[in-house]
């Protein structure tokens, strides 16, 4: 392949990956050369890049893992990345670099700063992460994953959207049934091994339903593996239809059938309901950094398509009261799925692209 070079740098969980992945996939289809920079750990993530895509391990580290002398040894290790990176860099001259979050993503964006080379970052969630929080006034473009992001004074982002899964927007906008007297889909996630409160408060929420609607409800939870036991026997002491895993492998056609999602507010979760357009209640994961789950939720709940509930208000009789505001009234829950629908960016990959091949004639 003899077109532009596109490097990626990524950290090692799939929230930072698989935006990566699809980025990726589509530069390739345009004919450009690309490159992933990442650590052992997101290579880990990389099996499901091209096969064109070449992955380069650079030196990294996180303060957030390892004893005293691991964390003594981090400073000394991002530098050993970086220099690596810049001499990598003179020789390649990449024609954007893009970091997609994590600290293995320090060595490139840190080598195309000192080169001088296009360079952008892709932030998933509503609030900066720390790697490209310190990156925002060092770069060309910020493409914001979920909107409104919070940004440092004066720095402006574009609102691109999270990339989705193919099997997502295969689903995007599916024409949603409102809920009513037959069976009605409700959908609980969690992440992908599901969550403990939900599995403590959703099934006792699910009882307490009154009769006319509980009797229609037909669940499918996430809950993880020591959860399960407990979770099936709540369901079947209150008579409802209920099928629990710790992982759904088909999660977008669910979400696509479903009445109602109860879900965590990841990046991905909130892009996955907002793109296929389904009514939410969102539970923001209380320990995530800077809360930016909370950031996550805004946007669907500021537009009227989600409800949020925060884990220390979350309880049997108020997360009852909120699904029975939702499926008693199918006029609400009708709009409240196309609100969703308003906020998805099923167009986000492109959106991306287009920054990308934007920046491309700056080098």
């Amino acid at each position: 392949m003899t077109g532009r070079l596109l490097l990626i740098a990524a950290g090692g969980t799939g929230g930072h990956m698989f935006p990566a992945q699809a980025l990726a996939e589509a530069m390739i289809a345009r004919g450009w050369r690309v490159k992933l920079s990442t650590d052992a750990r997101g290579a880990r993530y990389a099996g499901g890049f091209p096969e064109a895509v070449e992955v380069v391990v650079s030196g990294s580290a996180t303060f957030a893992r390892g004893g005293v002398l691991a964390k003594l040894a981090v400073p000394f290790r991002i530098l050993g990345g970086v220099l690596g990176a810049t001499a990598r860099m003179l020789i390649d001259r990449p024609a954007v670099v893009v970091g997609f979050g994590g600290y293995p993503t320090i060595p490139a964006l840190s080598a195309a700063f000192l080169t001088g080379r296009p360079r952008m970052i892709h932030e998933q969630n509503g609030v900066l992460g720390r790697v490209n929080k310190l990156f925002a006034p060092r770069v060309h473009k910020i493409a914001c994953g979920t909107w409104p992001t919070a940004l440092p004074l004066g720095i402006e982002g574009a609102h691109t959207g999270n990339p989705v899964r193919a099997a997502v927007l295969e689903r995007a906008g599916a024409g949603y049934i409102a809920p009513g007297d037959y069976p009605m889909s409700v959908v609980i996630i969690g992440g992908s091994q599901g969550a403990r409160i939900l599995s403590d408060v959703v099934p006792e929420a699910m009882a307490r339903l009154p009769e006319g609607l509980r009797r229609h409800v037909r669940v499918a939870q996430q809950a993880r593996p020591e959860d399960l036991d407990r979770v099936v026997a709540a369901y079947e002491a209150s008579g409802i239809i209920a099928e629990v895993a710790p992982f759904f492998a088909d999660i977008p056609r669910r979400l696509s059938e479903a009445q109602l999602v109860i879900s965590r507010s990841g990046a991905s979760s909130v892009a996955d309901i907002s793109v296929i357009g389904r009514p939410a209640i969102l539970i923001p994961f209380a320990a995530a950094t800077d809360d930016h789950q909370t950031a996550n939720a805004r946007g669907l709940v500021e537009a009227g398509a989600a409800v949020e509930m925060a884990e220390k208000a979350l309880d049997a009789d108020t997360l009852a009261a909120q699904m029975a505001a939702i499926l008693g009234q199918p006029n609400k829950a009708e709009a409240m799925a196309r609100n969703a629908l308003g906020q998805g960016r099923p167009d986000a990959t492109e959106r991306l692209v287009a920054l990308v091949e934007g920046l491309s004639g700056k080098g």
